[in-house]
């Protein structure tokens, strides 16, 4: 009889981190529409809170693996504390008049279409985090990340510039995954040539 690999415990250091980013979105709203929404000391401190939770989403994955502590906890909890995170700072954003209601629905729908197909279609394989889909989550909360700190006027055009960037990004990958997963389904599909 094959040794059974050792289980993982739940109780591990990224699954803590994931937890920890997922507690830190409701801390991260409370900050960012303290004060009204526009106070400079609340949006530097909601700064605070989204880049500590935006380090945690870079550390979890990498620690998880080199450490062979990937949980079934982790694979399902991580994607949702990204979108969360991501997806609260976005919709926040555009109720206090800082960012269009299009580019946070362009993106949100976007990252909530994708996550369901790459669920969709995992019976026939994983599709994989792609160069460009890592691009696209860092442009995303640098960009993110300007439009939560009181920037001065001057800079409006960087984070202005940094949101376009991710919004192109973000349709492009999303259209990369869409082709990735037909040619998935396609190649689990097409009958076998006969010999």
């Amino acid at each position: 009889m094959a040794d059974q690999p050792p289980r993982v415990s739940l109780v591990n250091l990224p699954n803590a981190l994931t937890v920890l980013r997922l507690i830190l979105v409701p801390l991260f709203l409370l900050a960012l529409f303290a004060g009204g929404g526009h106070d400079t000391t609340w949006r530097c401190v909601a700064g605070l809170v989204f880049a500590t939770a935006a380090i945690t989403d870079r550390y979890d994955g990498h620690i998880a693996r080199k450490r062979g502590q990937v949980t079934d906890f982790g694979k399902i909890a991580d994607p949702i504390a990204d979108k969360a995170l991501t997806g609260s700072a976005l919709i926040g954003l555009s109720m206090l008049h800082d960012l269009a209601w299009w580019i946070t629905a362009a993106i949100l729908v976007r990252e909530i279409g994708i996550t369901l197909l790459r669920l969709a279609v995992l019976r026939y394989g994983v599709i994989s985090a792609s160069p460009g889909g890592k691009a696209k989550t860092l442009v995303q909360i640098v960009a993110i990340g300007l439009y939560v700190l009181p920037v001065p006027p001057s800079l409006d055009w960087v984070r202005a510039a940094l949101m376009w960037v991710a919004v192109g990004l973000t349709l492009l990958t999303g259209a990369d995954y869409l082709v990735r997963a037909a040619a998935l389904v396609g190649r689990v599909d097409r009958p076998k040539a006969r010999p």
